[in-house]
């Protein structure tokens, strides 16, 4: 049996033709298993299942297209902020100034990002997220992970990025925030969710023409078919507004 040679000596050879692999038959199936090309597990995208629930987490590099879209988009700058809660969080650039002779020289900051595990009280189970120490202070702040991801204010929706976007939608699939907001639909006088959109698409203005999705196929197939708009039908119009004219100014005083 031929001596086994190092690692990186299989290596080397590896990286030449095959003819000068038979001249070193002393290289195992140790340097083919370093070598292979299988794809290497993605670490940290793991999350737990909900109990009761068949619908998961969304992970950060997966598709997932019952999700809506983003409404901002992925970040085209600093693009591991995709894939995790950075907030507003980017490299930074300067200057480093030396104190004696002031020379200076380039330098960047990075943000100060951790891995956490944070407990999501609507979900029922731990989340691992990616984020920032200043987003950790903004949700200890605000009471926990769910009020976070949960905020209405467009900065907050910014802040989110994509993935924080994806846990938003997750979180609001479950029947703790389902309840909480049909409540506050209706502290504010307002039909629940199901029945306002069977209203919206069988409304019907004073004149009888459709509203909702009616209102949008008829415009859809209007514009499909190229035909024109009436903005003032004939016979509408009346004496006053006939004599002045559209957009006429008024007269002085």
């Amino acid at each position: 049996m031929p001596p086994t040679l190092p690692i990186q000596t299989c290596l080397r050879a590896a990286s030449r033709p095959a003819s000068a692999m038979l001249l070193n038959p002393a290289c195992t199936s140790t340097a083919t298993r370093a070598l292979s090309t299988t794809a290497p597990t993605l670490r940290h995208q793991w999350q737990p299942r909900v109990p009761d629930s068949d619908i998961p987490i969304p992970t950060r590099s997966g598709e997932h297209p019952e999700i809506p879209p983003y409404p901002y988009g992925p970040r085209q700058v600093y693009h591991q902020s995709n894939s995790g809660l950075y907030g507003e969080a980017r490299i930074r650039f300067g200057n480093h100034v030396s104190e004696k002779h002031e020379v200076k020289a380039r330098r960047s900051w990075r943000p100060n990002v951790q891995r956490k595990r944070l407990w999501s009280h609507s979900l029922g189970v731990f989340v691992r997220i990616r984020m920032t120490t200043r987003v950790l202070r903004t949700i200890d702040k605000v009471g926990g992970i769910d009020e976070y991801v949960l905020g209405a204010k467009p900065q907050r929706v910014k802040d989110l990025g994509p993935w924080g976007w994806k846990l938003r939608w997750r979180i609001m699939q479950t029947p703790a925030v389902r309840a909480r907001f049909a409540a506050e639909r209706e502290a504010l006088g307002l039909p629940p969710r199901e029945d306002a959109l069977l209203l919206e698409a069988e409304e019907t203005l004073p004149d009888g023409t459709p509203t909702g999705e009616a209102l949008m196929a008829e415009t859809d197939r209007m514009l499909a078919q190229e035909e024109e708009f009436e903005l003032s039908p004939e016979g509408t119009e009346t004496a006053e507004s006939a004599e002045q004219g559209f957009m006429s100014e008024e007269k002085p005083r």
